[in-house]
C-alpha cells in the first residue's frame, strides 16, 4: 500500500470535514437554505480580507477573479503597471494585453522580491499609470513581495492597487482596507483547503467607483451584476454549490483554531521546512521566502523533474518542481492551508530519502532533526 500525501502549494490537502460537509445531498441554488449558507459564506470572508466590502465569490479557478478584475475596473488604452517576477505576474500582464491595456513591464530576477522605491520612481515618472499589478506570494518562485510598502506608495494616487492574493489570503495577514489595497483576489485550492473551482474577489470604494466608468467587456464575470445579487444572498449565475458547502466548513475551521493562530501555525512550518532543508546544504531560491511555501534549489546532479515523479509515484509525497528556467533544478513544498507538524517531517524525510535515492550526500535524519528543532517550539517542548 502506498499512502499518498499532498504536499504541493496548491492544489492543497482538504480536510476529512470538508470533504464531508462536500458530500451532503445537493440542494438548489435558488432555495432559502442554500442562500443562508452562502450569505454566511460572504460574510465571514471579509474576515479574512478584513474589509467593509463585499467579497464576491465566483465560480471559477483564481484566474477567473484576476480576469475579473482587470475586466471590470479598467478601460481599453489605459496603462498599468504590471510586476514581473515570476508565472503569474507574467499572467497579470497577459490578461491585462487581453482586455487592451498598455502594459508597462517591470521584469524582475526570477527569485527577487519587488523594491517598493523603483514602483515610486516608475510611477512618479509616469503619472499615467492607472493601475499597479502584483502577488502578495509570486508561488512560481516562492517569493513574497512586500504588498503593505507598495500600498503605502499607491494610496492616494489616481490609480487602482491590485494584488493577487491566491497565495496569501488565509496564510498571512493582508488587511485589505487598512493597507489600501484597491483590489485583492483569491481562490479555493489554497489556504482554503478546498478543491479547484472557487475563487473570491473584493474591491474598494474607489476600484467600485473607477467599475462604474470602465469601458470592457464582460458578462459571466460581471462584478456589479454579482454585487447586486449578492445583496439578495445569492449569485448571478448557478454557483458551485458543494464548494460553497465546503467553504463553509473550511471557514468553520478558520474561525476554531483562529486566524492569528493559523499565521503562526504556517509561520512555524515554513521555519522548520527551511530549517530542514538548510540542514541538508539546499539553498533557498529567494531572500524573501513566502511563508506559503519554500522553494529550494537541488544539488547538481539531481535531475528535479525525475525526483518530482519518484517522490510521487513512488514515495506518494506529491511536491511542485520548477518551471521555465528553473524546471528540474527546484521543488517547492507548501506549508499552507491543512498542513500540520508531522506533514513537514514527512516532507522533509521524504527529501532526504529521494535525494540519497538519486545519489546525493545526504545524511538520513540531519534535515528531520533541524525540523523537529523548530516544530517541538509548537508543543511546547
Amino acid at each position: 500500500m502506498l499512502k499518498n500525501y499532498l504536499l504541493s502549494p496548491g492544489p492543497t490537502a482538504v480536510p476529512e470535514r470538508v470533504l464531508l460537509a462536500m458530500a451532503q445531498p445537493v440542494i438548489h441554488h435558488r432555495t432559502p437554505q442554500f442562500s443562508a449558507v452562502f450569505a454566511d459564506c460572504a460574510k465571514r470572508l471579509k474576515k479574512l480580507w478584513q474589509t467593509k466590502e463585499d467579497v464576491i465569490i465566483l465560480s471559477s479557478s483564481g484566474t477567473g477573479a484576476m480576469e475579473a478584475a482587470v475586466a471590470n475596473s479598467f478601460s481599453k488604452g489605459e496603462k498599468v503597471l504590471v510586476i514581473n517576477s515570476g508565472k503569474f505576474g507574467e499572467r497579470w500582464g497577459q490578461i491585462s494585453e487581453s482586455f487592451g491595456l498598455e502594459v508597462v513591464w517591470m521584469k524582475l530576477g526570477w527569485g527577487q522580491a519587488a523594491d517598493p522605491s523603483a514602483i515610486k520612481a516608475e510611477l512618479d515618472k509616469d503619472p499615467d499609470i492607472k493601475g499597479v499589478f502584483m502577488q502578495a506570494t509570486e508561488s512560481s518562485t516562492t517569493v513574497k513581495h512586500p504588498i503593505k510598502e507598495v500600498a503605502q506608495i499607491t494610496r492616494g494616487r489616481d490609480l487602482l492597487f491590485v494584488v493577487d492574493g491566491i497565495t496569501g489570503v488565509g496564510v498571512f495577514e493582508i488587511p485589505m482596507d487598512d493597507w489600501g489595497i484597491d483590489i485583492l483576489v483569491s481562490g479555493a485550492q489554497k489556504a482554503f483547503m478546498l478543491p479547484p473551482g472557487l475563487a473570491f474577489i473584493a474591491l474598494s470604494e474607489k476600484a467600485w467607483k473607477k467599475a462604474d466608468e470602465a469601458k470592457n467587456s464582460k458578462f459571466y464575470l460581471n462584478l456589479k451584476k454579482e454585487k447586486k445579487n449578492l445583496a439578495n444572498n445569492t449569485s448571478a449565475y448557478t454557483p458551485a454549490v458543494t464548494l460553497i458547502n465546503g467553504l463553509k466548513e473550511a471557514l468553520d475551521m478558520f474561525e476554531e483554531e483562529g486566524l492569528d493562530n493559523v499565521y503562526k501555525r504556517t509561520a512555524l512550518h515554513a521555519k522548520a521546512v527551511r530549517a530542514g532543508c538548510d540542514a541538508l546544504g539546499l539553498k533557498n531560491v529567494t531572500d524573501s521566502p513566502s511563508e506559503a511555501m519554500t522553494g529550494v534549489y537541488l544539488p547538481e546532479g539531481v535531475d528535479g523533474n525525475k525526483l518530482v515523479k519518484t517522490l510521487r509515484d513512488n514515495f506518494g509525497v506529491t511536491y511542485a518542481g520548477g518551471q521555465d528556467e528553473w524546471k528540474g533544478k527546484i521543488i517547492r513544498i507548501a506549508q499552507l492551508g491543512y498542513i500540520g507538524a508531522f506533514d513537514v517531517i514527512i516532507a522533509i524525510s521524504a527529501l532526504e530519502m529521494a535525494l540519497s535515492k538519486f545519489g546525493a550526500d545526504i545524511k538520513l535524519g540531519t534535515g528531520v532533526a533541524a525540523a523537529e528543532e523548530v516544530l517541538k517550539e509548537g508543543f511546547g517542548i
